[in-house]
């Protein structure tokens, strides 16, 4: 299933940033392709604040929503923008993600994919930057323990850059294990191999600039796969980030969307041996508009075929 709204194209950032809204333009014309004439489709509703409020404070939602300009765009934090629109898309982008856990843990679907901006994988308790606003992967891991009592869920964050909101919102939770595969050193600077959290629950798995498929398959197959299959998760989140593949201008990783396809597989993999085939998917980076909307296609087509 595909969560999607218009709303999405209504968050503004000033030009030339590499968060714009033809990130989606360029994902839905590859998804209007044939091949996705079988995809379920919905429109991804307004979250409520109550779903914000599991993952982030009162302070720090308020401050978004308070902040929020009538016209204009304005700088909310670093590299994070806020225009008339983002409100909306950002409320849409926590609805797409609570939507996509209903449809996966009423059996609608076996799994399910927002695409959904702003990114919200930088965003901790009370604190973003680097593009994002609502930590909608960590939203959604939350929501599907207090709604539907997942006793455990795992995320699996593949984008370029390491999602230290996600990090520190579970560092000291061993309900939830966060795994990432990211380049280092790069924005934002987490993400070492030590970085392990209070319960040993997060794994960091960091590549180098200039490595490709063989390296990234190497960290997954050695260090993520093994300890996610272990924790034996309720849930399986992926913070679908397609900034490393290998035109992306942001990003020093060489992967290609068969590389993404691989990945998303051997997660699926893992969810029908540990929890019913339950995936989440959520969209965070990727900026070559091209290898955005290729990645995209080869991870929903994946996920299609399961």
């Amino acid at each position: 299933m595909l969560l999607h709204h218009q709303a999405f194209l209504n968050h503004l950032t000033p030009l030339g940033h590499p968060e714009r809204p033809d990130r989606l333009r360029a994902i839905d014309r590859m998804l209007e392709n044939e091949r996705f004439f079988m995809l379920d489709r919905d429109i991804a509703p307004f979250g409520t604040f109550q779903d914000i409020a599991r993952v982030h404070s009162s302070d720090y939602i308020n401050s978004i929503h308070n902040m929020n300009p009538e016209e204009g765009v304005i700088d909310f934090a670093p590299d994070t923008n806020l225009s008339p629109g983002s409100w909306e898309a950002a409320m849409r982008a926590v609805g797409g993600s609570t939507r996509c856990v209903d449809e996966v843990m009423s059996k609608r679907v076996s799994n399910a994919f927002a695409a959904c901006r702003p990114p919200g994988h930088h965003a901790e308790t009370s604190v973003t930057s680097g593009f994002c606003l609502f930590n909608n992967a960590a939203i959604a891991a939350r929501y599907a323990q207090d709604v539907y009592g997942m006793e455990r869920v795992a995320i699996m964050d593949f984008d370029v850059h390491h999602g230290n909101g996600t990090q520190e919102i579970f560092w000291n939770d061993p309900t939830v294990m966060y795994t990432s595969t990211h380049q280092m050193p790069l924005f934002p600077g987490t993400g070492a191999m030590n970085e392990t959290g209070e319960h040993n629950n997060i794994v960091n798995a960091p590549l180098t600039a200039g490595d490709d498929g063989t390296q990234f398959r190497e960290a997954m197959e050695y260090a993520i796969l093994p300890r996610i299959r272990d924790f034996s998760p309720d849930l399986i989140i992926i913070s679908a980030g397609f900034d490393a593949h290998e035109r992306d201008p942001i990003g020093g990783l060489r992967l290609t969307e068969m590389d993404f396809a691989w990945a998303t597989r051997k997660l699926i993999e893992i969810a029908d041996e540990r929890c019913e085939g339950r995936v989440v998917s959520l969209l965070e980076g990727g900026y070559d508009l091209e290898g955005l909307a290729r990645s995209a296609a080869a991870h929903v087509m994946t996920l299609m075929d399961y």
